[in-house]
Protein backbone atom coordinates (compact mmCIF):
# COMPACT_ATOMS: atom_id res chain seq x y z
CA UNK A 1 0.00 0.00 0.00
CA UNK A 2 1.01 3.34 -0.66
CA UNK A 3 -0.20 7.05 -0.12
CA UNK A 4 0.33 9.66 -2.73
CA UNK A 5 0.63 13.00 -1.93
CA UNK A 6 -0.27 15.36 -4.31
CA UNK A 7 1.74 18.55 -2.65
CA UNK A 8 3.78 19.73 -5.87
CA UNK A 9 0.82 19.32 -8.08
CA UNK A 10 -1.07 22.04 -6.03
CA UNK A 11 1.87 24.06 -5.69
CA UNK A 12 1.88 24.07 -8.94
CA UNK A 13 -1.51 25.00 -9.34
CA UNK A 14 -1.25 27.83 -6.84
CA UNK A 15 2.27 29.07 -8.08
CA UNK A 16 3.53 29.22 -4.76
CA UNK A 17 6.99 27.73 -3.34
CA UNK A 18 7.20 25.19 -0.20
CA UNK A 19 8.61 28.48 2.00
CA UNK A 20 5.10 30.53 1.12
CA UNK A 21 3.31 27.63 2.03
CA UNK A 22 5.08 26.71 5.19
CA UNK A 23 4.49 30.58 6.14
CA UNK A 24 0.38 30.23 5.32
CA UNK A 25 0.07 27.27 7.32
CA UNK A 26 2.43 27.50 9.95
CA UNK A 27 3.36 23.87 9.03
CA UNK A 28 7.77 23.62 9.73
CA UNK A 29 9.94 24.39 6.05
CA UNK A 30 10.95 21.07 6.99
CA UNK A 31 7.87 18.83 7.05
CA UNK A 32 6.53 20.70 4.11
CA UNK A 33 10.01 19.75 2.78
CA UNK A 34 9.33 15.93 3.38
CA UNK A 35 5.21 16.27 2.46
CA UNK A 36 6.69 17.77 -1.29
CA UNK A 37 9.30 14.36 -1.48
CA UNK A 38 6.40 12.19 0.16
CA UNK A 39 9.19 11.12 2.69
CA UNK A 40 6.52 11.43 5.68
CA UNK A 41 6.11 8.24 8.00
CA UNK A 42 2.45 10.07 9.09
CA UNK A 43 0.77 13.42 8.95
CA UNK A 44 -1.25 15.22 11.89
CA UNK A 45 -4.55 15.96 11.25
CA UNK A 46 -4.14 19.89 12.12
CA UNK A 47 -1.40 19.94 9.12
CA UNK A 48 -3.75 18.23 6.47
CA UNK A 49 -6.41 20.58 8.06
CA UNK A 50 -4.23 23.68 7.13
CA UNK A 51 -2.94 22.13 3.89
CA UNK A 52 -6.66 21.73 2.70
CA UNK A 53 -7.70 25.14 4.06
CA UNK A 54 -4.79 26.56 2.21
CA UNK A 55 -5.54 25.27 -1.00
CA UNK A 56 -9.29 25.15 -0.40
CA UNK A 57 -9.49 21.19 -1.43
CA UNK A 58 -10.88 18.28 0.04
CA UNK A 59 -8.30 15.25 1.90
CA UNK A 60 -8.61 13.43 -1.18
CA UNK A 61 -7.61 16.13 -3.30
CA UNK A 62 -4.18 15.85 -1.46
CA UNK A 63 -3.92 12.85 -0.52
CA UNK A 64 -4.76 9.29 -2.83
CA UNK A 65 -4.26 5.67 -1.41
CA UNK A 66 -2.56 3.22 -4.48
CA UNK A 67 -3.24 -0.38 -3.74
CA UNK A 68 -0.17 -2.75 -3.96
CA UNK A 69 0.14 -4.79 -7.59
CA UNK A 70 -0.43 -8.31 -7.14
CA UNK A 71 1.62 -10.67 -8.43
Amino acid sequence: MTVRIHLSEWLGKKKWTQKQLAEITGIRPATISALYHEDVKRIEIEQMNELCKAFECQIGDLFEYVPDQKK
